[in-house]
């Protein structure tokens, strides 16, 4: 599997998680990372990204603010760092990677958050 999620769980309005995607070194050296979201009866969204390419990271104005996404390269991983979490943040969260023209996901991870 070229992508391996972990964290996510259940927290509280204002709380904070950590969901991390681990890959391969080959993978992480090369292609842009990111994050989708997708909850119930909604459509998929893209909450962050690196482009490797560019050098930038970019953010979904609903999470901009709260959210850091964070490469670790000693773990060849890429990490979501969640803060000030709201209920409309629940959803699965899944990771990706663009390597050339081929898209990889990782396994979805769920964030609940409430009360």
């Amino acid at each position: 599997v070229p992508l391996q999620a972990s964290g996510g769980g259940l927290v509280q309005p204002g709380g904070y998680l950590r969901v991390s995607c681990r890959t391969s070194a080959a993978i992480f050296s090369f292609a842009s990372l990111g994050w989708h979201r997708q909850a119930p009866g909604r459509e998929r969204e893209l909450v962050a990204r690196i482009d490797i390419h560019k050098n930038l990271m970019d953010y979904s104005d609903s999470v901009k603010g709260r959210f850091t996404i964070v490469r670790d390269y000693g773990r060849d991983t890429v990490h979501l760092q969640m803060n000030n979490l709201k209920p409309g943040d629940t959803a699965v969260y899944s990771c990706y990677a663009d390597l050339g023209d081929d898209r990889f996901w990782g396994q979805g991870t769920q964030v609940t958050v409430s009360s």
